[in-house]
Protein backbone atom coordinates (compact mmCIF):
# COMPACT_ATOMS: atom_id res chain seq x y z
CA UNK A 1 0.00 0.00 0.00
CA UNK A 2 1.41 3.63 -1.14
CA UNK A 3 0.05 6.92 -0.44
CA UNK A 4 -1.68 7.08 -3.70
CA UNK A 5 -3.72 3.77 -3.05
CA UNK A 6 -4.43 4.75 0.76
CA UNK A 7 -5.98 8.18 -0.28
CA UNK A 8 -8.18 6.28 -3.59
CA UNK A 9 -9.31 3.28 -0.86
CA UNK A 10 -8.88 4.93 2.76
CA UNK A 11 -11.57 2.13 4.31
CA UNK A 12 -8.93 -0.59 3.12
CA UNK A 13 -6.51 0.67 6.03
CA UNK A 14 -7.89 -1.59 8.81
CA UNK A 15 -7.34 -4.88 6.98
CA UNK A 16 -3.86 -4.17 5.33
CA UNK A 17 -3.08 -3.64 9.50
CA UNK A 18 -4.81 -6.25 11.03
CA UNK A 19 -3.22 -8.49 8.11
CA UNK A 20 0.21 -6.91 8.55
CA UNK A 21 0.67 -5.73 5.71
CA UNK A 22 2.17 -2.22 6.78
CA UNK A 23 4.95 -1.97 8.53
CA UNK A 24 3.54 -0.15 12.09
CA UNK A 25 5.75 0.81 14.85
CA UNK A 26 4.15 2.54 17.98
CA UNK A 27 4.67 6.09 19.11
CA UNK A 28 3.11 8.39 22.05
CA UNK A 29 -0.08 9.23 21.85
CA UNK A 30 -1.40 10.70 24.69
CA UNK A 31 -3.78 9.50 27.38
CA UNK A 32 -6.51 8.40 25.11
CA UNK A 33 -5.53 6.59 21.51
CA UNK A 34 -3.42 4.07 20.56
CA UNK A 35 -0.98 5.41 18.04
CA UNK A 36 1.31 4.23 15.54
CA UNK A 37 3.54 5.41 13.06
CA UNK A 38 3.20 3.89 9.28
CA UNK A 39 5.72 3.19 6.59
CA UNK A 40 3.47 2.48 3.19
CA UNK A 41 5.90 1.02 0.51
CA UNK A 42 6.20 4.11 -0.90
CA UNK A 43 8.64 5.27 1.93
CA UNK A 44 5.79 7.67 3.06
CA UNK A 45 4.72 7.82 6.71
CA UNK A 46 1.63 8.10 8.23
CA UNK A 47 0.39 8.50 12.03
CA UNK A 48 -2.31 6.79 13.30
CA UNK A 49 -4.80 6.76 16.18
CA UNK A 50 -7.32 4.29 16.91
CA UNK A 51 -9.12 3.53 19.94
CA UNK A 52 -7.25 0.87 22.14
CA UNK A 53 -8.15 -2.25 23.19
CA UNK A 54 -9.16 -3.00 26.54
CA UNK A 55 -10.50 0.60 27.02
CA UNK A 56 -13.76 -0.83 28.94
CA UNK A 57 -16.03 0.74 26.00
CA UNK A 58 -16.61 1.38 22.27
CA UNK A 59 -15.06 4.25 20.82
CA UNK A 60 -18.04 6.92 21.27
CA UNK A 61 -19.92 7.72 18.30
CA UNK A 62 -18.44 10.35 15.99
CA UNK A 63 -14.79 10.28 17.99
CA UNK A 64 -13.05 10.36 15.11
CA UNK A 65 -15.26 12.52 12.80
CA UNK A 66 -15.55 15.18 15.27
CA UNK A 67 -11.00 15.40 15.07
CA UNK A 68 -11.13 15.29 11.20
CA UNK A 69 -13.54 17.76 10.94
CA UNK A 70 -11.70 19.69 13.27
CA UNK A 71 -8.43 19.42 11.30
CA UNK A 72 -9.89 20.26 8.29
CA UNK A 73 -11.50 23.06 9.41
CA UNK A 74 -8.25 24.43 10.96
CA UNK A 75 -6.02 23.59 7.67
CA UNK A 76 -9.00 25.91 5.58
CA UNK A 77 -7.31 28.88 7.13
CA UNK A 78 -4.33 28.21 5.40
CA UNK A 79 -2.25 29.57 8.36
CA UNK A 80 -0.58 27.61 11.25
CA UNK A 81 1.05 24.27 10.21
CA UNK A 82 -1.92 21.12 10.43
CA UNK A 83 -1.37 17.66 9.76
CA UNK A 84 -3.79 16.49 6.18
CA UNK A 85 -6.30 14.19 7.39
CA UNK A 86 -6.04 10.63 5.00
CA UNK A 87 -8.35 8.16 6.43
CA UNK A 88 -11.11 9.11 8.61
CA UNK A 89 -13.00 5.89 9.96
CA UNK A 90 -15.35 5.19 12.48
CA UNK A 91 -12.26 3.09 14.52
CA UNK A 92 -9.73 5.03 13.42
CA UNK A 93 -7.65 8.42 11.79
CA UNK A 94 -5.18 8.68 9.82
CA UNK A 95 -2.95 11.69 9.34
CA UNK A 96 0.20 12.70 7.31
CA UNK A 97 3.31 12.07 9.41
CA UNK A 98 4.67 15.62 11.03
CA UNK A 99 8.72 15.20 11.79
CA UNK A 100 9.52 16.16 14.88
CA UNK A 101 12.11 18.68 15.86
CA UNK A 102 13.69 21.02 18.65
CA UNK A 103 11.60 24.30 19.79
CA UNK A 104 13.39 27.27 18.49
CA UNK A 105 12.63 30.73 19.23
CA UNK A 106 12.38 31.22 15.55
CA UNK A 107 9.74 28.70 15.66
CA UNK A 108 8.10 30.10 18.37
CA UNK A 109 7.81 33.63 16.89
CA UNK A 110 6.07 32.09 13.58
CA UNK A 111 4.02 30.02 15.63
CA UNK A 112 2.74 33.36 17.29
CA UNK A 113 2.09 34.86 14.00
CA UNK A 114 0.81 32.14 12.29
CA UNK A 115 -1.86 31.32 15.58
CA UNK A 116 -3.00 35.09 15.06
CA UNK A 117 -4.00 34.15 11.07
CA UNK A 118 -5.87 31.01 12.38
CA UNK A 119 -7.60 33.27 14.94
CA UNK A 120 -8.36 35.97 12.18
CA UNK A 121 -9.97 33.14 9.79
CA UNK A 122 -12.52 33.40 12.23
CA UNK A 123 -16.07 31.15 12.30
CA UNK A 124 -20.05 31.75 11.80
CA UNK A 125 -20.73 31.60 15.14
CA UNK A 126 -19.69 29.86 18.76
CA UNK A 127 -19.40 26.63 18.41
CA UNK A 128 -19.04 24.63 15.15
CA UNK A 129 -20.94 22.57 12.90
CA UNK A 130 -20.25 18.74 14.13
CA UNK A 131 -20.79 16.96 17.40
CA UNK A 132 -17.51 18.19 19.62
CA UNK A 133 -15.47 15.97 21.86
CA UNK A 134 -12.47 17.71 24.14
CA UNK A 135 -10.75 14.43 24.86
CA UNK A 136 -12.78 11.40 25.56
CA UNK A 137 -15.99 13.84 26.81
CA UNK A 138 -18.44 14.99 24.44
CA UNK A 139 -18.40 19.02 24.45
CA UNK A 140 -21.26 20.88 22.65
CA UNK A 141 -20.69 22.44 19.93
CA UNK A 142 -24.58 23.93 19.26
CA UNK A 143 -23.74 27.47 17.18
CA UNK A 144 -24.73 29.91 19.12
CA UNK A 145 -24.75 33.43 18.31
CA UNK A 146 -24.89 35.34 21.83
CA UNK A 147 -22.16 37.20 23.58
CA UNK A 148 -18.85 34.96 24.03
CA UNK A 149 -19.45 35.16 28.35
CA UNK A 150 -23.14 33.76 27.99
CA UNK A 151 -21.67 31.21 25.30
CA UNK A 152 -19.09 30.13 27.51
CA UNK A 153 -20.50 30.18 30.63
CA UNK A 154 -23.30 27.20 29.46
CA UNK A 155 -21.15 25.78 27.09
CA UNK A 156 -17.89 25.38 28.56
CA UNK A 157 -17.84 25.78 32.09
CA UNK A 158 -21.52 24.34 33.35
CA UNK A 159 -21.46 21.00 31.86
CA UNK A 160 -17.54 20.21 33.14
CA UNK A 161 -18.54 21.34 36.78
CA UNK A 162 -21.70 19.58 36.53
CA UNK A 163 -19.91 16.17 35.79
CA UNK A 164 -16.81 17.26 38.03
CA UNK A 165 -19.12 17.16 41.62
CA UNK A 166 -20.96 14.31 40.13
CA UNK A 167 -18.25 12.34 39.89
CA UNK A 168 -16.57 13.51 43.43
CA UNK A 169 -14.07 15.39 42.09
CA UNK A 170 -14.94 18.33 42.96
CA UNK A 171 -16.83 19.46 46.41
CA UNK A 172 -19.61 21.59 46.90
CA UNK A 173 -17.68 24.41 48.11
CA UNK A 174 -15.35 24.02 45.37
CA UNK A 175 -18.58 23.85 42.76
CA UNK A 176 -19.74 27.11 45.05
CA UNK A 177 -16.47 28.92 44.05
CA UNK A 178 -16.44 28.05 39.86
CA UNK A 179 -20.22 29.14 40.09
CA UNK A 180 -19.07 32.61 41.07
CA UNK A 181 -17.16 33.09 38.73
CA UNK A 182 -19.58 32.03 35.94
CA UNK A 183 -22.22 34.27 37.49
CA UNK A 184 -20.06 37.15 36.91
CA UNK A 185 -18.47 36.21 33.48
CA UNK A 186 -19.56 39.16 31.95
CA UNK A 187 -17.24 41.67 34.22
CA UNK A 188 -14.80 40.06 32.65
CA UNK A 189 -14.82 42.08 29.60
CA UNK A 190 -12.59 41.19 26.59
CA UNK A 191 -15.86 40.02 24.47
CA UNK A 192 -15.26 39.44 20.77
CA UNK A 193 -16.67 38.03 17.97
CA UNK A 194 -16.08 34.37 17.19
CA UNK A 195 -12.38 33.39 16.21
CA UNK A 196 -11.08 29.89 14.62
CA UNK A 197 -9.75 28.09 17.87
CA UNK A 198 -7.58 24.85 18.01
CA UNK A 199 -9.59 24.55 21.18
CA UNK A 200 -7.48 22.18 23.74
CA UNK A 201 -4.25 23.86 23.40
CA UNK A 202 -2.49 22.61 26.19
CA UNK A 203 1.33 22.40 25.57
CA UNK A 204 1.12 18.47 24.23
CA UNK A 205 -0.82 19.75 21.69
CA UNK A 206 1.41 22.00 19.89
CA UNK A 207 4.30 19.55 17.70
CA UNK A 208 7.32 21.17 16.85
CA UNK A 209 8.38 19.98 13.56
CA UNK A 210 11.59 19.25 12.39
CA UNK A 211 10.36 21.88 9.38
CA UNK A 212 10.92 25.27 12.08
CA UNK A 213 6.93 25.13 12.36
CA UNK A 214 4.51 24.27 15.14
CA UNK A 215 1.58 21.94 14.26
CA UNK A 216 -1.28 21.58 15.66
CA UNK A 217 -2.51 17.93 16.62
CA UNK A 218 -5.46 16.73 19.32
CA UNK A 219 -7.88 19.92 18.28
CA UNK A 220 -11.66 20.23 19.95
CA UNK A 221 -11.74 22.79 17.25
CA UNK A 222 -14.83 25.28 17.20
CA UNK A 223 -15.49 29.29 17.29
CA UNK A 224 -14.40 30.40 20.74
CA UNK A 225 -12.20 33.39 22.50
CA UNK A 226 -9.38 33.49 20.70
CA UNK A 227 -7.32 33.98 23.98
CA UNK A 228 -8.63 30.49 25.06
CA UNK A 229 -6.16 29.18 22.90
CA UNK A 230 -3.30 31.41 24.06
CA UNK A 231 -4.03 30.83 28.00
CA UNK A 232 -3.99 27.10 27.17
CA UNK A 233 -0.66 27.20 25.91
CA UNK A 234 0.54 28.06 29.91
CA UNK A 235 -1.07 25.26 31.48
CA UNK A 236 0.98 22.20 32.56
CA UNK A 237 4.87 24.26 32.56
CA UNK A 238 3.85 26.59 29.63
CA UNK A 239 4.85 25.60 25.69
CA UNK A 240 8.81 26.34 25.00
CA UNK A 241 9.21 29.93 24.14
CA UNK A 242 6.01 31.14 25.68
CA UNK A 243 7.07 34.96 26.32
CA UNK A 244 8.27 34.75 22.38
CA UNK A 245 4.91 33.13 21.16
CA UNK A 246 2.44 35.59 22.60
CA UNK A 247 4.88 38.72 21.85
CA UNK A 248 4.76 37.16 17.94
CA UNK A 249 1.12 37.34 18.55
CA UNK A 250 0.31 40.50 20.01
CA UNK A 251 2.81 41.93 17.12
CA UNK A 252 0.42 40.53 14.60
CA UNK A 253 -3.09 40.71 16.22
CA UNK A 254 -2.86 43.46 19.47
CA UNK A 255 -5.19 41.80 22.11
CA UNK A 256 -7.79 43.62 24.00
CA UNK A 257 -7.23 45.42 27.36
CA UNK A 258 -7.27 43.06 30.72
CA UNK A 259 -5.87 40.37 28.75
CA UNK A 260 -3.63 38.94 31.10
CA UNK A 261 -6.34 39.17 33.74
CA UNK A 262 -8.69 37.29 32.04
CA UNK A 263 -6.13 33.82 31.34
CA UNK A 264 -7.09 32.17 34.82
CA UNK A 265 -10.58 32.31 33.55
CA UNK A 266 -9.98 30.83 30.34
CA UNK A 267 -7.74 28.33 31.37
CA UNK A 268 -10.91 27.33 33.70
CA UNK A 269 -12.33 25.75 30.78
CA UNK A 270 -9.63 22.97 30.19
CA UNK A 271 -9.23 22.17 34.14
CA UNK A 272 -12.32 21.40 34.59
CA UNK A 273 -12.69 18.57 31.42
CA UNK A 274 -9.41 17.42 33.48
CA UNK A 275 -11.35 16.99 37.10
CA UNK A 276 -14.59 15.64 34.87
CA UNK A 277 -12.43 13.08 33.15
CA UNK A 278 -9.33 12.03 35.24
CA UNK A 279 -10.70 12.98 38.44
CA UNK A 280 -9.34 15.34 41.97
CA UNK A 281 -5.66 15.00 41.12
CA UNK A 282 -6.82 18.66 38.96
CA UNK A 283 -9.12 20.00 42.05
CA UNK A 284 -6.40 22.03 43.24
CA UNK A 285 -5.35 23.67 40.62
CA UNK A 286 -9.31 24.32 39.32
CA UNK A 287 -9.77 25.73 42.91
CA UNK A 288 -6.52 27.83 42.40
CA UNK A 289 -7.18 29.46 39.56
CA UNK A 290 -10.70 30.08 40.16
CA UNK A 291 -9.60 32.01 43.07
CA UNK A 292 -6.72 34.00 40.87
CA UNK A 293 -10.18 34.89 38.28
CA UNK A 294 -12.34 36.47 41.00
CA UNK A 295 -9.28 38.39 42.45
CA UNK A 296 -8.64 39.53 38.80
CA UNK A 297 -12.59 40.72 38.54
CA UNK A 298 -12.23 42.20 41.43
CA UNK A 299 -9.13 44.23 41.02
CA UNK A 300 -10.72 45.52 37.51
CA UNK A 301 -13.81 46.35 39.26
CA UNK A 302 -11.86 48.92 41.61
CA UNK A 303 -10.34 50.05 38.51
CA UNK A 304 -13.00 50.90 36.55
Amino acid sequence: MDLAYLREHPAHLPTFLTHQRIRETPVAGGNICAAARLTLDDGHSVFTKSWPEGAGRPVPEGFFAAEAAGLRWLREAGAVGVPEVIVALPELLALDWVEPGEPTPSAAERFGRDLADLHRAGAPAFGATWPGFIGALPQDNTLDDRGWSTWFAERRLAPYLRRSVDSGALTGADAALVEQVIGRLGEFGGDEPAARIHGDLWPGNALWGADERVWLIDPAAHGGHRETDLAQLALFGGVPHLARVLAAYREAWPLPDGWRERVPLHQLHLLLVHTAMFGGGYRDAVVQVARVALGGVERATVDR
